[in-house]
């Protein structure tokens, strides 16, 4: 790595450090994300709500976790069918079953800011946005219309978001509960909570789930909102608490989701593959030490064969370089003829004499002088060279042959 490389790696290096340090650092923003489960602490979670509910005791609560299709297909008993979410979306079956359900003599009450359309065209409701007319504020005010639970200074948001009402269609038969307006507009109140009857039962309909959030329980006295809108539900029956129908359920996910929810982890990731990339451009390219040309070995049989024979013809070993000359012949007639040498017949001279095109007698007469030879333990240089001339002289004679 080149100095100039060095130094910029060493820059980059500072630079993800420091900006992970600010990221790291900075104060968690707060999560408006409209959750409403039981267990969230969020300012939009239901915790406190749940909570206070069930310290209540005055009614017995089950959580139901599968679609209202599936529950009401195995027969539910009577009750209350609570459901707390931002949106609250029948298809028609489903919305079928629920209101069959609630014609036996069962209520249905929903708080969401997207109620099933199907649902408010058999009530002919329809929602709309309340828009401030004399400024941009729009902190919502909640009260009821009931004298007994109607408070003098309303229950009021602090947080600003676009609020919704109902409106009717035509000749529906609804009752108002509650009212909403923008602070400083009381003369423009509007329904955000209604009942309605259903055959035997009763349906409610709240449009501002934000009020079950923790924020706004724990704002002042709003509690007191959330406790009054739970005297309408009968306490002689179960409540069935919805947890299907919920933005923020629980659920199975990647770890790379888990990674990138997190605001610090995801940018820690980030800066890991941004690093990776550019180590790779800079320093990924294969490095190694330049590979000497090593040249192949030389063919030194020669050499070698010349320098054992010296030493012998030096030591005056003549018997053994005769049989060593033998074995040597023997062996390139296993080679070049592919005759086997373990016994020398009448047969083994035949077929000698048809691959080297010598003469049988010619073969008969070399092992015969190799025979001598060898059991010659006496034999000195003369009969050496005699012993390789008559050997050179055969395989000089061969007809090329070999092999085949």
């Amino acid at each position: 790595m080149g100095k100039t490389a060095k130094l910029f790696f060493g820059f980059f290096l500072l630079l993800v450090v420091f900006l992970t340090y600010l990221e790291a650092s900075e104060p968690e923003p707060v999560n408006w994300t409209p959750s409403y489960m039981s267990d969230d602490k969020i300012p939009l979670g239901s915790l406190v709500f749940y909570e206070s509910w069930e310290n209540t005791n005055k009614w017995e609560m089950e959580e139901i976790s599968i679609p209202p299709f599936e529950k009401l297909a195995d027969s539910l008993g009577d009750g209350t069918y609570f459901f707390l979410n931002n949106a609250v979306a029948f298809d028609q079956d489903e919305l079928n079953r629920i209101l069959d359900w609630v014609n036996k003599g069962n209520e249905l009450f929903i708080s969401a800011r997207g109620i099933s359309p199907a649902l408010l065209d058999t009530l002919h409701l329809e929602t709309k946005v309340f828009i401030p007319k004399n400024d941009l504020s729009s902190k919502p005010e909640l009260n009821f219309k009931n004298s007994s639970l109607k408070s003098e200074t309303g229950f009021k948001f602090k947080n600003e978001f676009p609020p919704l009402f109902f409106q009717q269609k035509d000749s529906a038969s609804i009752q108002v509960m509650g009212q909403i307006n923008i602070q400083g507009d009381d003369k423009n109140k509007q329904p955000n909570f209604i009942s309605s009857e259903f055959g035997k039962g009763k349906i409610y309909l709240h449009t501002t789930p934000e009020a079950f959030g923790n924020y706004f329980l724990l704002t002042q006295q709003n509690y007191k909102y959330a406790e009054k809108i739970l005297a309408y539900i009968n306490e002689e029956k179960p409540v069935f608490l919805d947890n299907y129908y919920k933005a923020g359920k629980s659920f199975y996910s990647s770890p790379l989701y888990i990674l990138l929810s997190d605001n610090r982890l995801k940018w820690a990731y980030y800066f890991l593959l941004a690093g990776s990339i550019l180590f790779i451009i800079f320093e990924g390219k294969r490095k190694q030490r330049a590979i000497p040309v090593v040249k192949p070995l030389k063919n030194q049989s020669y050499e070698y064969a010349k320098t054992v024979g010296d030493l012998y013809l030096e030591e005056k070993e003549y018997a053994e370089l005769i049989s060593k000359k033998i074995n040597l012949f023997l062996e390139y007639i296993r080679m070049n003829y592919k005759i086997s040498t373990k016994k020398i017949d009448e047969e083994f001279h035949t077929l000698l004499a048809a691959k080297s095109g010598n003469s049988i007698a010619s073969g008969k007469k070399l092992f015969e002088k190799m025979e001598r030879y060898y059991n010659n333990k006496n034999a000195g240089k003369s009969e050496f060279f005699e012993l390789a001339e008559a050997i050179n002289n055969f395989k000089s004679h061969s007809n090329g042959k070999s092999g085949k």
